[in-house]
């Protein structure tokens, strides 16, 4: 599904900052991706989601290479990408529903095809009464579980997940990680980006370590 082969990344003249990266996401696995703080997880996760071009090195998403990759082709690839960010990046103005079905309007896809399966996913994360609700009113939990649905609506191959527990209490934690779980066995490849031992430790799953620039893989 995705491969890194010897790749790095520097900002301008700086050092860089991930270097000799070697690895593969496979499909239907599921990986935590940590270490800590300022390792560079997030600058990882914006090269995932093809955000971000490395340095040098390769890495083929989908079968393929990013370097000879056409810029009209790279939205496709990123709608088979589903992404919850840290800041969940929802629009105030718009509702919980509108905000989830908001990235099948940008695809072109008609209300009356997508409205069910919608409020179907709301009501899987635990929002079914909370269509109407704008984020200002929204704890940080129910955004947080917003923000996945948003990234399950187009049914991704590969969700990307940056500290999605690390705001909320420990017993929401393990909530939202199963949801991620749920997804995982459905068929859906994983990366989650955290910090927290104590909630990796609960699943024994692939381990994607960074430290100093530098990326170890346990599987």
């Amino acid at each position: 599904m995705l491969r890194f082969e010897n790749v790095g990344l520097r900002y301008g003249l700086g050092p860089e900052v991930l270097r000799d990266l070697t690895f593969q996401i496979a499909p239907n696995s599921f990986q935590f991706l940590t270490g800590p703080s300022g390792a560079g997880k997030t600058t990882l996760l914006r090269l995932l989601f093809l955000a971000l071009k490395p340095t040098r090195g390769l890495i083929t998403v989908f079968d393929r290479d990013m370097a000879t990759l056409p810029k009209r082709d790279l939205p496709s690839l990123r709608r088979r990408i589903g992404v919850v960010f840290q800041d969940f990046r929802l629009l105030d103005h718009m509702t919980t529903y509108d905000n989830v079905a908001l990235p099948l309007r940008v695809a072109g896809r008609d209300e009356a095809s997508y409205r069910a399966e919608v409020v179907e996913l709301l009501g899987w994360v635990g929002l079914g009464d909370r269509l109407d609700a704008l984020p200002p009113v929204l704890s940080g939990g129910e955004k947080q579980r917003a923000a996945i649905a948003r990234a399950l609506v187009a049914r991704p191959e590969l969700l990307l997940a940056d500290e999605p527990t690390g705001n909320v209490d420990p017993q929401l934690a393990r909530r939202i990680l199963r949801l991620f779980v749920e997804l995982h066995k459905s068929g859906t490849s994983v990366v989650i980006a955290t910090h927290d031992i104590a909630l990796m430790d609960l699943y024994d799953a692939r381990r994607l370590v960074l430290h100093d620039g530098r990326l170890h893989v346990y599987e």
